[in-house]
C-alpha cells in the first residue's frame, strides 16, 4: 500500500465514522462551532484550530479541508465580502463537507464557502476536471499518456484550480504531514504561489523534536495518522523560509508532546508567516527602530538591526517591519523631507543620521511612520 493510498482509506474510514485517534484535543471557538451540524464537528480531525486568523473580508484557501469544519468556521468571519475554499481529493470528505453546503449558506446568508476537488501539493490542477478528461479520453498506450502530460500542463497554466496571488490566507489543520517527503518542497512552494503579496499563512500542523527515522516513515498506519510524515521542528520552519515567507514563527507550540514514539516527541504547533510584496527596494530615506529586549536581531533577508538604533532601510522593509507581525517590534521613520528614490546601496547594518529623519514622526500620516 502506497503512502497516498493509505491516506485515502483511512480519511474515507473517517468520513464514514468517527476516528477518535486522528484528532489532538483542541480549545475551538464554541460560538463559531454553534452553528454547525454535529456530523461536520464529529468528522473533522486536526490538530490546532488556524481559523482564529481570519479576517474580515479575507478570501481563505483550507488545504485538506476535510469535513469543512475550519471552512465553515472561516465563512462566519470573513463576512460577506470574503470567500473561502476548501480542497481535499477525498471525494468521501468532499461528500460530506458538500452535504451541508445548502444549509450552511441560509445560515450565513450567503453561499461563500465552495470545495473542491485538487491535491495540496498541485493547487493548479483540477482533479474533477482530470476525472472527466480520463472518461472522455482512457488511457490505453504510451501515447496517450503523453498526451495526458500535455493535457495537464495547459490546465494548470489556462485553467489552475487556485490561481497565482488570489488567497489573502491560506490555512490547513494537520494535513501537511499527509503529503509525501518528496513532495513537501514543492507543496510549500504552491501554497507560495498561490498566496498574495502581503498575505498570510496560518498551519496547525504535528511536528517532531527528532528526525524521523525511515522504519517509521515506511509505517503506513504512522504515516496516516499524522505522525510518521511530521517535518522536525526546526525544517518546518526552514521550509517556509526557503520558499520565500517572512515573519516565520511558531505562534502556537504545545508543551506536551501528542504522542511519543521510539523516544520521539511528536506535538501541535501552529505556524504563521508572511508573503513579501514583490517591490523593488529603493532607498527614501526611511529609518527604523528596534525597541527590544535584545541587543540586535536579524530580519530573513540578513538585515541587522540594533536596540534603540536608527537604522537605514529600504522603503519596503519599512513597511514591512512596522505592519502585521512586526509591528510590535519596530518603530517606523519616515524622512524629514520627501527623497528622491534612489538603488538601495546600502550595507547591512548602516545608521540613519537623525538629522535626515528629525522632526519625520510628527508629520506621518499614519502610526507606522512609513506612509
Amino acid at each position: 500500500m502506497t503512502i497516498e493510498t493509505g491516506v485515502l482509506q483511512r480519511y474515507s474510514q473517517g468520513a464514514e465514522s468517527i476516528q477518535a485517534d486522528l484528532c489532538c484535543p483542541v480549545d475551538y471557538d464554541r460560538e463559531l462551532l454553534a452553528l454547525l451540524p454535529q456530523e461536520i464537528i464529529d468528522k473533522d480531525y486536526g490538530c490546532g484550530d488556524p481559523s482564529r486568523y481570519v479576517q474580515k473580508g479575507d478570501v481563505v484557501l483550507d488545504l485538506g479541508s476535510g469535513s469543512g469544519k475550519i471552512c465553515y468556521m472561516a465563512a462566519q468571519l470573513v463576512g460577506d465580502t470574503g470567500k473561502v475554499i476548501g480542497v481535499d481529493m477525498n471525494d468521501d470528505m468532499l461528500t460530506l463537507a458538500r452535504k451541508y453546503q445548502a444549509e450552511m449558506a441560509q445560515k450565513l446568508g450567503s453561499d461563500r464557502v465552495e470545495f473542491v476537488k485538487g491535491q495540496i501539493q498541485d493547487l493548479a490542477l483540477d482533479l474533477a476536471s482530470l476525472n472527466t478528461h480520463l472518461t472522455e479520453n482512457p488511457i490505453s498506450n504510451a501515447e496517450d499518456v503523453i498526451s495526458l502530460r500535455a493535457w495537464q500542463e495547459k490546465q494548470r497554466k489556462e485553467s489552475p484550480l487556485i490561481a497565482d496571488n488570489s488567497v489573502d490566507l491560506v490555512v490547513s489543520n494537520c494535513v501537511l504531514n499527509l503529503v509525501h517527503d518528496s513532495d513537501k518542497e514543492q507543496l510549500i512552494q504552491e501554497i507560495f504561489r498561490v498566496t498574495k503579496a502581503g498575505g498570510r499563512v496560518a498551519i496547525s500542523d504535528i511536528v517532531s523534536d527528532e528526525p524521523v527515522q525511515a522504519h517509521l516513515k515506511e509505517d503506513a498506519h504512522l504515516w496516516s495518522g499524522c505522525i510518521s510524515g511530521a517535518l522536525q521542528e526546526h525544517e518546518f520552519l526552514q521550509a517556509f523560509i526557503a520558499a520565500g515567507f517572512v515573519a516565520v514563527a511558531y505562534d502556537k507550540w504545545e508543551s506536551q508532546a501528542w504522542q511519543v514514539v521510539e523516544g520521539i516527541e511528536f506535538r501541535s504547533v501552529t505556524i504563521t508567516a508572511i508573503k513579501p510584496h514583490n517591490e523593488p527596494c529603493q532607498d527614501k530615506g526611511h529609518a527604523v527602530i528596534y525597541r527590544g529586549p535584545f541587543s540586535k536581531v536579524y530580519d530573513d533577508e540578513g538585515h541587522v538591526f540594533y536596540r534603540g538604533q536608527r537604522m537605514a532601510v529600504c522603503e519596503r522593509s519599512c513597511k514591512l517591519l512596522t505592519g502585521g507581525a512586526y509591528a510590535d517590534h519596530f518603530i517606523g521613520i519616515a524622512p524629514a523631507q520627501e527623497q528622491a528614490p534612489q538603488q538601495w546601496c546600502h550595507a547591512s547594518g548602516t545608521l540613519r543620521p537623525a538629522a535626515e529623519t528629525k522632526g519625520s514622526a510628527h508629520k506621518a500620516d499614519c502610526a507606522s511612520g512609513c506612509c
